[in-house]
């Protein structure tokens, strides 16, 4: 039986706003974050989706998208879902940051960061425990835009380096999980109420 998995990018945050470099810091939802967050909560709504279990990364910023979108403080918080670490270059201006993809694969480890290998490992594992399972059928899980494209690529069938990208706050990833294995569904901005479709090569 096919289980559902919408993973879930946070709301805007005030480094979001400022272009800061945002990874294990954490800032606070601006008010456009919040209204992401409610846009979510009413695409959820209108689709009639409805979820068993809810989980969030511990950060402060993927807790309260979570809380706005389900009205509930009844979720469990992990660190495994949290965002990736580019330590010293926490909190500093992204245009810092070299370019490509091929700098987020190693580059941050010298400078007391994790690596993209990391953060997939750790959140592909987590989210292979939750979805196991037998009760989690339909789970909200918010993460962020990083671990999230980590992840994805460890599932994706196409051509891996059309995911690293900054997606939209808020982005829902709609995955289903059947023996042991994921499979992007859709990807869709509930802010504008469309599907962000991805090139397969």
């Amino acid at each position: 039986m096919k289980k559902k998995l919408y993973l879930m990018r946070h709301g805007e945050t005030l480094f979001n706003q400022l272009k800061k470099v945002q990874g294990a810091c954490d800032s606070p939802l601006t008010e456009n974050g919040i209204q992401q967050a409610l846009r979510a909560k009413s695409y959820f709504k209108e689709t009639g989706i409805h979820f068993d279990h809810l989980y969030a990364s511990t950060q402060e910023r993927a807790c309260d998208t979570l809380e706005l979108v389900t009205d509930s403080k009844n979720y469990q918080r992990l660190k495994e879902l949290k965002e990736m670490n580019f330590g010293s270059f926490e909190g500093e201006q992204q245009f810092l940051q070299p370019e490509g993809k091929a700098y987020f694969e190693s580059f941050y480890l010298q400078f007391g960061g994790e690596s993209t290998l990391d953060v997939q490992r750790r959140v592909t594992q987590a989210l292979h425990h939750i979805m196991s399972q037998e009760d989690h059928q339909k789970v909200l899980a918010v993460s962020h835009n990083g671990a999230c494209v980590s992840f994805l690529q460890s599932v994706w069938s196409g051509d891996e380096h059309v995911l690293v990208r900054p997606f939209p706050n808020c982005t829902i990833f709609d995955l289903t999980y059947e023996n042991d294995r994921f499979q992007l569904e859709d990807i869709i901005d509930p802010v504008t109420n469309q599907r962000i479709v991805l090139p397969t090569a």
